[in-house]
């Protein structure tokens, strides 16, 4: 296939427009490996990016989409050959340079890591770079002595990608997994059925600078008031693996919990992550989802066309799981 469908965004004054458009080889970045790109996914930053809500995309026109898994087809690079499996999560794609939301990709062979053994292009999108930060957050965790014994572990934004993925992998570790989400009504069978032991809702703020210790460990997709309030709870020595910023990026804190209960804040970068870490975490992934969780996680399948409105409704909180976007598939003719 020489020409290829994509989302390019591009700027037209002061607006920024989304369009699908029909590209060429000849359009793509000059990188050593080029991939025919089967899937990608719906993050919480491609909803801001493909919006514009936020200053994510620094340069235009620019393929948005910061994951993707695929085949590679020609290769100017000796760690890989035409017809390795592989993915790519983070290296500012989609943001910087162009990224998965497009049939064909040029890359860098250091942004790649190769498919887990175990792991099916599609099931890599369905954790993708949700998954993949979930992962290193509990290995962080792990790390600094957070174990099952201690007690229990708490994850904010619970039923988001980031969310679902961590409850289900500190579940598989035997670790006791409190869910908190402001939609637990409606999904609290959802978050049992990923391994959470009990849900509650979202944290409220407060001025006190410490609270009652509840927490051994947290992974907090949320940032601000929600961050603040599960460093306040966490037990002496505890640890909390911040990730997200869902709830902006301010961190209305004091130095409390970490001066006299000796608490860790852990920030998790995914992007810039050095690739014997990515390659480690992948693995682990491989090694602990299972299909079941692969099911439960996955709110469906989608088009290219189809990104732009379910961008919408990521970006307020109507998502639940992962989003799977099928680059082999078109909305025109349903077929590969």
């Amino acid at each position: 296939m020489t020409n290829f469908k994509a989302m390019l965004l591009e700027k037209v004054d002061n607006d920024v427009i989304a369009t699908i458009k029909e590209l060429s080889l000849a359009d793509l970045p000059d990188r050593e490996v080029l991939v025919s790109v089967a899937y990608s996914s719906l993050n919480y930053k491609d909803g801001l990016a493909v919006t514009n809500s936020a200053p994510v995309v620094r340069k235009f026109p620019m393929v948005p989409g910061i994951d993707l898994v695929g085949m590679v087809e020609e290769s100017a690079s000796a760690t890989y050959k035409a017809g390795d499996a592989v993915v790519l999560t983070g290296w500012e794609v989609g943001e910087a340079y162009w990224g998965g939301y497009a049939q064909k990709a040029r890359l860098k062979a250091d942004w790649l890591v190769p498919l887990p053994s175990g792991l099916t292009p599609k099931q890599a999108m369905q954790i993708g770079t949700a998954g993949f930060t979930a992962m290193m957050s509990v290995m962080a965790l792990e790390e600094q002595g957070v174990t099952p014994d201690k007690g229990e572990v708490v994850v904010t934004g619970a039923a988001g990608g980031v969310g679902s993925v961590s409850v289900a992998l500190l579940a598989k570790l035997g670790y006791t997994v409190v869910a908190s989400t402001g939609r637990g009504d409606s999904l609290s069978d959802y978050l049992i059925a990923l391994g959470a032991s009990r849900i509650i809702g979202r944290f409220e703020s407060s001025k006190r600078p410490l609270e009652r210790e509840l927490w051994a460990g947290a992974v907090d997709t949320v940032g601000n008031e929600t961050l603040a309030a599960v460093l306040r709870q966490t037990a002496r020595s505890g640890s909390v693996a911040a990730c997200g910023l869902v709830g902006g990026g301010n961190l209305p804190t004091t130095v409390y919990p970490f001066i006299l209960r000796g608490v860790n804040l852990l920030g998790i970068d995914s992007v810039m992550c050095p690739v014997e870490r990515r390659i480690h975490a992948w693995q682990r992934l491989a090694e602990l989802m299972s299909a079941e969780v692969f099911d439960l996680i996955t709110e469906g399948t989608v088009t290219l066309e189809e990104i732009s409105t379910l961008s919408e409704q990521i970006l307020k909180g109507q998502v639940k799981g992962r989003v799977v976007v099928d680059l082999e598939t078109t909305q025109e003719t349903g077929k590969q």
